[in-house]
């Protein structure tokens, strides 16, 4: 299977994944917004039916208040008959005037003034403390006994007497009551602990009386009134609640904003998650394609300097076989070994795009051939030191070709740390299933932050770097040999130890 067929795949999978993930997401979701949604909308039930019966109750409250309103009527009229019957001229037996006087005292609650056809007060009947009754019904006095028309009192034809009354103390009292309850029933109604959306209206159903959880806003536009009044009567029927006093008021409802926004939930968040994932597959998109490039661009420069250097060496002997006193066979010992580096460089450049294989081999003699290597082409400032903490041989399976490279790259990288004057200590420590070498340099180190990237494609702390070498020996240690490659230590102005663990067997 080629790399493009199994990239293909993957991603095949991965969308797979993805969409079962999504659609887990928002079924579960949905369920959640749908056993909200019943809750809710049971509680708007419940708000309703509560609704209901506090109406039910402000109308028999209100017709209670009309019957005893009768009441009183009935009770007025009754005292007009009576002086009607005491102020004629029929005679009267014993004990009439004394029951026609009886009723007249128990009349104790409803205020009454007995006015000539004139307006001047004759008598008056449980009227406030401090009140002028002694001329005639003007006034402020004429003004509080006008709210029912008064009753005649027939004397005669000629002679007519006016009884005006008004509300009793007591009847007052509660009317008040009941307009403050009728006031409170209206508040708790708009101003419901279920936020639902709620507008109260007159009888002709233009007029907002109150509302409540609506944007106080937006209900000055009379325009969007109305499209709120349609759309609640749309999805339900309005209370009607009847108020003697003040006619019948109509409560518009509709589920509660939060219902509402619930229902799209789900739509918005597949909306956010797409938009999520686009973002992320772009800015991925854009980062391999980054990282691709700092890696073809290093990789070139790094195949240019792995072959510059035996090259350079070749172009030189060329020009000593062209004196007259050059020693062949020196020179010819010479090309071949640089013959052979390339060789090696070849080989290396193969088998990173390949599954290298593992053979066993002497890891001492590596480091020994990579140090010889070094020594020769680094500044006779450096020192290398390779201490062998175990016997003469360690036999592991190793890609000789790899793990060299990895050696020579974090010993260039030591040189560079240490400006090319130094000392570069390469010890190896072998355990019964692992062996451990740690390349220390005496350079400038590097700082936590820089530890953690050290190992990414393009990273670079050198002014004219490509970030590859790092990379490149993660790569080899860890794909191809399955071991660790670390910073063991680092301190700052003193150096570094780089550690490889691999693994005996």
């Amino acid at each position: 299977m080629n790399l493009y067929t199994q990239k293909k795949r993957w991603k095949a999978v991965l969308v797979v994944l993805a969409l079962m993930i999504i659609g887990g997401s928002v079924f579960y979701t949905q369920l959640l917004v749908t056993k909200f949604a019943s809750e809710e909308r049971k509680n708007v039930r419940l708000w309703a039916a509560a609704v209901h019966r506090k109406a039910e109750l402000v109308r028999y409250t209100e017709s209670f208040f009309g019957q005893l309103q009768n009441q009183e009527r009935k009770r007025v009229e009754l005292l007009a008959d009576v002086y009607k019957i005491m102020l004629s001229d029929k005679p009267l037996n014993d004990e009439y005037p004394t029951l026609l006087l009886e009723i007249i005292e128990q009349n104790k609650t409803i205020p009454i003034i007995l006015t000539d056809a004139r307006g001047k007060i004759l008598d008056t009947r449980n009227l406030s403390p401090g009140q002028d009754t002694s001329k005639m019904l003007v006034g402020t006095l004429k003004e509080e006994f006008s709210a029912y028309k008064p009753i005649p009192v027939t004397l005669s034809a000629y002679e007519k007497q006016y009884l005006y009354y008004r509300d009793s103390h007591f009847f007052t009292e509660l009317k008040k009551v009941l307009n403050d309850y009728i006031s409170s029933f209206m508040s708790e109604v708009a101003l419901n602990s279920s936020s639902v959306p709620v507008i109260i209206t007159d009888s002709a159903r233009k007029k907002v009386i109150q509302f409540g959880n609506l944007n106080d806003i937006r209900m000055t536009d009379p325009a969007y009134v109305q499209e709120k009044l349609r759309e609640m009567a749309g999805e339900n029927k309005p209370i009607v609640v009847n108020f003697a006093d003040q006619e019948t008021a109509y409560i518009y409802y509709q589920d509660s904003e939060i219902l509402t926004i619930m229902r799209f939930f789900p739509l918005a968040q597949i909306l956010i998650i797409a938009v999520f994932a686009l973002v992320a597959y772009l800015l991925f998109s854009y980062a391999r394609r980054s990282e691709q490039n700092r890696v073809w661009a290093g990789m070139a420069k790094e195949t240019a300097h792995q072959l510059g250097t035996p090259l350079s060496s070749i172009m030189a002997w060329m020009e000593l076989l062209k004196l007259p006193d050059a020693d062949i066979n020196q020179i010819s010992t010479e090309i071949e070994k640089d013959v052979q580096r390339l060789d090696v460089i070849t080989e290396r450049f193969s088998k990173i795009g390949s599954e290298a294989s593992l053979q066993t081999a002497d890891i001492v003699q590596i480091l020994k051939d990579s140090v010889n290597y070094l020594i020769p082409r680094s500044s006779r400032k450096v020192t290398y030191e390779l201490n062998i903490r175990t016997s003469e041989e360690v036999i592991i399976p190793v890609n000789a070709a790899l793990m060299s490279w990895v050696i020579e790259n974090l010993c260039k990288n030591a040189i560079d740390a240490m400006n090319s004057s130094g000392t570069i200590a390469i010890t190896l420590t072998e355990e019964q299933k692992h062996v451990f070498i740690d390349i220390a340099d005496t350079g400038k180190g590097i700082s936590a932050s820089d530890q953690k990237m050290l190992f990414n494609p393009g990273f670079t702390t050198k002014k004219r770097g490509w970030g590859l070498g790092l990379s490149l020996a993660r790569r080899i240690v860890k794909q191809y040999h399955r071991g660790k490659i670390f910073v063991k230590n680092s301190v700052p102005g003193k150096g570094t130890t780089f550690r490889i663990v691999l693994n005996k067997h």
